[in-house]
């Protein structure tokens, strides 16, 4: 990742920044989605282009159109989506559909993060990950489990993995919790994660049990979080005005003696 992009998302600096979805299937929704974004408290746009191909399959040349289009109206970093049916998208992909899209995102010279699924089922993401640095993209590796909380020892195997044996920029875990329990075990993961890693961790507790840990990532570690505008991309969203809100309280309430994340971008 390039000096640039990492001072302009500033993870591991304390208050974790926000990333909101774009989540619209048609390009003229997108496209308005998108320009409203600068009304909005954004720190990064994520493009689910999984979202956008759901009516009609992966076409690649539909998706260079549409992040043409979306490149003239953010300002703000652009990470790059397409999440896997496995584990929680709504588009069909083979593994040579799934692979040659993320070359053609990051080819385009258009994206500023990817996202790569650290576990994708053809065990090949080491090599996606190795050409989206090639073509001077930053990555963000990710892993969804809708159904469970692994216990904590797993997650921060799994943390560590994408850093450790992908050489992922970025670290992203999401799990479902069905206990108080579960939430405690993800932040308690989080933290060890980032004491441990030498780039930004992100993670989430999803549905409503796990809001809390969308609001506490400075606390425990979590560089950024996700915030919803028109419409949530997975379980347990705020609204991005409420979460900048509830950020912005918990940061002047800490004052000068907030904590911050130990790990930023090498």
């Amino acid at each position: 990742m390039d000096i640039a992009l990492k001072q302009r998302l500033n993870m591991g600096g304390g208050r974790p920044c926000i990333i909101v979805p774009l989540t619209s299937s048609s390009l003229q929704r997108l496209v308005e989605e998108a320009s409203a974004l600068a009304s909005l408290p954004v720190d990064v746009a994520e493009w689910r282009v999984d979202m956008f191909c759901s009516s009609s399959g992966v076409d690649e040349k539909a998706v260079t159109t549409a992040l043409a289009s979306l490149k003239k109206v953010i300002s703000v970093p652009l990470l790059a989506t397409f999440r896997t049916m496995d584990e929680g998208g709504c588009c069909p992909a083979g593994d040579g559909e799934y692979e040659s899209l993320c070359d053609v995102l990051c080819e385009s010279g258009l994206v500023d993060l990817l996202d790569v699924e650290a576990f994708f089922r053809s065990g090949r993401a080491k090599d996606i990950i190795a050409r989206a640095h090639a073509a001077g993209v930053g990555v963000v590796a990710s892993n969804h489990d809708f159904q469970a909380t692994p216990p904590k020892a797993e997650m921060v195997r799994r943390l560590l993995y994408m850093q450790d044996e992908l050489d992922a920029d970025i670290l992203k875990i999401a799990v479902m919790p069905h206990s108080r329990a579960d939430v405690l075990a993800l932040l308690s993961a989080t933290e060890e994660a980032s004491r441990r890693a030498k780039r930004p961790v992100v993670t989430m507790s999803m549905g409503p049990l796990g809001v809390i840990s969308r609001v506490c990532g400075q606390f425990f570690g979590s560089a950024a979080t996700f915030g919803a505008a028109e419409k949530a991309s997975a379980p347990g969203q705020m609204d991005v005005g409420s979460l900048d809100m509830v950020l912005r309280a918990l940061d002047e309430a800490c004052g000068e003696n907030a904590p911050k994340t130990d790990a930023l971008v090498e």
